[in-house]
């Protein structure tokens, strides 16, 4: 093999790892979108069951106690406390989108703010 038909081959494995790398981070992106709809409506059916059963979790009654001996600014504050529940960011930062399970200190900061 001389050097053009080696130099001819690592050019055409390089087109394909590039477009190989390329399918992944399609596939990549597909997953990230498909993990938060998977989250986003087992959140939607856990709320759903719940109202059906008329069963609350244990973060509600929580929540229900300590709306019901705190004097809370209002109707406002209730939906972003409900939309924080039920997995959704209220902070500036990431407003609506869901989030992961985890709490996020801005969103927290923002309901002891207007407490």
């Amino acid at each position: 093999m001389n050097n053009r038909q080696v130099f001819d081959q690592v050019s055409d494995m390089e087109k394909r790892i590039g477009e190989l790398y390329e399918q992944l981070g399609d596939l990549k992106n597909e997953l990230g979108e498909l993990l938060e709809e998977n989250h986003r409506l087992a959140m939607e059916n856990h709320h759903l069951r719940n109202r059906l059963d008329g069963s609350t979790t244990e973060e509600s009654r929580e929540y229900g106690e300590k709306k019901r001996g705190a004097d809370i600014p209002g109707e406002g504050y209730d939906n972003l406390a409900r939309l924080y529940e039920e997995g959704f960011h209220i902070c500036n930062i990431q407003f609506g989108s869901p989030r992961q399970d985890q709490d996020c200190i801005f969103c927290l900061q923002f309901l002891n703010k207007t407490k």
